[in-house]
Order: structure tokens, then C-alpha cells, then sequence
């Protein structure tokens, strides 16, 4: 069932976590940037305090940007439709992904649809939330995601995977496909196309196209 069946979702939220890959979360958030200029949306930043999150993962010489969380995980809206949740380094750190498998079992039933980009599903999985349920992820992290959650039927060859209300995507850049082709079930193609266009990005439009597989 496409989502043009009900109204498309308008409140969207971004877990965030110290060593966060950059493009995980600002490809997607670039994107629903735009759209709001036509499509008016609400966003929330979530993280486990309010104190500002780095990518940076303590690494010398590795420089990294901050972002702001506007909630944390305790006071998320009880009306966020949609989340989404990026990888990066700190994906393989419990004491960070802790609190996030936490906050993901108690939100999970409120949302409409929970979105993954990179190692982020393999945050997904140890939740749980994946078990019996079609997922992809990172290529070149693949074997230790897969690790992660044996319950859950992992699809190598996919640039993004739809089971339900579930959408997982491989590698960094495949977030920025996904969200265009959320943005396509729900709203229009159209929509995406001009989103794709003002971006000048070029889309991969087969979610089963995955040149890193």
C-alpha cells in the first residue's frame, strides 16, 4: 500500500549520538530542508542529553561538526511520526547505543515508520525490532552487522529494503536515496524529482541496484 494512501507524515526526527557519520544525517535532513520550503514539516534532533553531539570519534587528526539535540530521548513528542536513525563509528560503542535500543523499543509503537541509514540498522537489530524482517546495510561493515542480529533476513544485494514500516539503507551516501524514494511513496514522484533536481543528485530509482554489494 503506498502512503498517498493515508496522509503523508509531516513530524520527523533524527537520533543523534556521539560519532555520527556526517552525511547519515545531513543527506536526509537536506533534503526534508527543501521540501519544507513547500511542504511545511517539523523536526526534532534526539539524542540522550541535550548537550551538543559530535561526529568526531577522538581520532587524531580527524575533525568532526557539532549538532544540537532539541530533545532528548526521554521528552521526544509523543506526536513524531517518523524517525530516523544514521551509522557511524559510534554504531559499535554499547555504552552509546544503549540508550538509543532503549528509546527505539519504547517509541517504536507511536511512529509511523522508522528509517535507517548505514550502521544504523545494526542499532536496529540489536533492538530487536528487525527480527524476521527483510533489512540491508552498510557493505563494507557487513559482516559485523549481520552479527548483530541474526533474527533478521539481511538483503547483501539492495540499496534500501522495505519491510513494512521499516526502511533500512545501505552505506552513508544510499540515506540521501532512501529519503528520495520515501519522499516518492509519500508524497509523489514528482516531488522527489524536483527535490532531485534542485540538489542537482542524481538518483539510483531501484532500491535493488547496489554497485557496493
Amino acid at each position: 500500500m503506498s502512503g498517498r494512501d493515508k496522509q503523508p507524515p509531516t513530524k520527523f526526527g533524527m537520533v543523534l549520538f556521539p560519532g555520527f557519520q556526517a552525511l547519515d544525517v545531513f543527506g536526509p535532513l537536506d533534503t526534508l530542508n527543501n521540501m519544507s520550503r513547500s511542504t511545511p514539516l517539523e523536526f526534532v534532533a534526539l539524542a540522550a542529553t541535550l548537550d551538543p553531539v559530535s561526529s568526531k570519534i577522538g581520532i587524531p587528526g580527524h575533525i568532526g561538526q557539532t549538532m544540537v539535540p532539541t530533545h532528548t530521548f526521554d521528552n521526544c513528542p509523543e506526536d513524531l511520526e517518523v524517525l530516523i536513525v544514521p551509522g557511524g563509528f559510534g554504531t559499535r560503542v554499547p555504552a552509546v547505543t544503549g540508550p538509543i535500543i532503549e528509546f527505539l523499543r519504547r517509541i517504536f509503537p507511536q511512529l509511523r515508520y522508522l528509517l535507517t541509514v548505514c550502521t544504523g540498522s545494526a542499532v536496529v537489530a540489536q533492538s530487536g525490532l528487525l527480527d524476521g524482517r527483510r533489512a540491508t546495510s552498510n557493505k563494507r561493515n557487513w559482516d559485523w552487522v549481520i552479527s548483530q542480529g541474526p533474527a533478521v533476513q539481511w538483503v547483501r544485494e539492495a540499496r534500501w529494503v522495505v519491510d513494512g514500516n521499516i526502511w533500512t539503507s545501505s552505506g552513508i551516501s544510499a540515506g540521501i536515496d532512501l529519503m528520495f524514494a520515501f519522499i516518492a511513496d509519500q508524497y509523489s514522484e514528482e516531488t522527489a524529482k524536483q527535490l532531485a533536481d534542485r540538489a542537482e543528485y542524481v538518483r539510483n530509482p531501484d532500491s535493488s541496484v547496489d554497485p557496493f554489494a
